[in-house]
């Protein structure tokens, strides 16, 4: 019994079956084969081979970049008279994380010092006596914190009186048109390096053929001058489809693309920068609460008694965003996706038995029968309207 069980085992272990082939001649069946061969070798070839690139190996790109703004400007207000604006005043801060800012228009309260002063009317600082103020409360909106004393804030209102710096600032009015709408001529040296640390290959943007004199006189242009890194201010916000003189009145947010996507199969010098433009912040008229790009910021003065001149400066941010991806040839990625292409092509014959069942008229459904000699691939055959192919 254990014997005839362990050669049972033994017989079905090394067993070898190998499919029985029928070469059937019908138009249908074989034009069915056919078009679907065509397809995937069509795919293959045309979406991961040409579009995929499926030989290649694939790397993110890894960036650094700095930047210089250049240029001058004079204003001539009521609030600060007759001034000359330079780099070190308008670029806010010095140095900035892949950005930086460029001051377009400004709101200034000069003289302020700290003391007890009426707050600015609103529903939380209206009051008829002592008794409607806390002191030391401080509401988010509010100016400073209350004294606990309702003082006149004019002939017929009154308010709580805050420890602040005063007088308060009012930006109830943006001046129009911004006060250095001549940044537009502002210029931008961009220098971005780029590293794809798997393949070891590593550029900048400014480009080998580009020259010292070159460089002092381009201005980037996206047909005459594509990969000059001096960018005027007005021709990037212009690139993204907006207007420099009204964007410059409240500010925004402007993206600088730089796309490093790079076929390093192909010589190093074809591996250069694409850049677009888009404004980033939200300029949508149904949802557009809390428009533009500002903030607020002081200079300060002590005689004896600390001043300050506060600034509510409205701009334009520059996020200088790089992305790509470098790919080179891999035989490891070209023997995969080769064997999914061939396992595939594989795949025709064995589901071509479904094709033959379903245009079976005249029969009962063929594919229900096992095919395990001549005579039921003859009946295939005959089911299907084919005839055998002679040998």
């Amino acid at each position: 019994m254990a014997a005839g069980c362990w050669s049972g085992f033994l017989h079905c272990f090394f067993d070898y079956e190998t499919p029985k082939t029928i070469v059937i001649y019908s138009k249908r069946v074989g034009a069915i084969f056919r078009l679907t061969q065509f397809l995937i070798i069509a795919y293959i070839i045309g979406y991961v081979v040409l579009v995929q690139k499926g030989y290649q190996e694939n790397e993110a790109v890894i960036s650094s970049v700095s930047t210089k703004v250049k240029g001058y400007t004079v204003t001539n207000s009521s609030a600060m008279g007759l001034r000359v604006w330079d780099v070190t005043e308008y670029v806010i801060p010095p140095q900035g994380a892949d950005s930086f800012f460029v001051l377009t228009n400004i709101i200034t309260t000069p003289g302020q010092t700290q003391q007890a002063c009426p707050e600015v009317p609103s529903p939380s600082s209206l009051c008829q006596s002592d008794a409607d103020c806390t002191e030391g409360y401080s509401d988010p909106h509010s100016n400073g914190i209350q004294t606990g004393l309702c003082v006149n804030y004019s002939d017929t209102v009154m308010t709580c009186q805050v420890l602040a710096w005063c007088p308060h600032e009012d930006d109830s009015f943006v001046p129009k048109p911004a006060l250095l709408e001549s940044a537009e001529n502002f210029t931008v040296l961009v220098k971005n390096s780029v590293r794809y640390p798997r393949f070891r290959f590593s550029k900048r943007n400014i480009l080998p053929h580009i020259t010292s004199s070159y460089l002092k006189n381009c201005t980037y242009h996206s047909s005459t001058a594509p990969h000059c890194p001096i960018f005027r201010l007005g021709d990037m916000v212009r690139e993204a489809g907006q207007d420099f003189r009204t964007m410059a009145e409240k500010g925004g947010i402007i993206g600088i693309l730089i796309d490093w996507s790079c076929d390093l199969d192909w010589p190093e010098k074809y591996c250069t920068p694409q850049y677009t433009f888009v404004r980033m912040d939200n300029t949508s008229p149904s949802n557009n609460i809390a428009p533009g790009y500002n903030f607020r910021f002081a200079k300060y003065c002590n005689n004896g008694t600390e001043t300050r001149t506060l600034i509510k400066g409205y701009g334009i941010r520059f996020d200088v965003i790089v992305f790509g991806t470098a790919g080179k040839f891999s035989p490891l990625m070209t023997v995969v996706n080769l064997g999914a292409a061939l396992t595939f092509l594989s795949l025709v014959s064995g589901r071509c038995g479904t094709p033959i069942t379903l245009t079976s008229t005249r029969h009962r459904p063929v594919a229900s029968r096992p095919i395990s000699s001549a005579v039921h691939g003859l009946e295939l055959m005959t089911a299907v309207g084919a005839h055998p192919r002679r040998a």
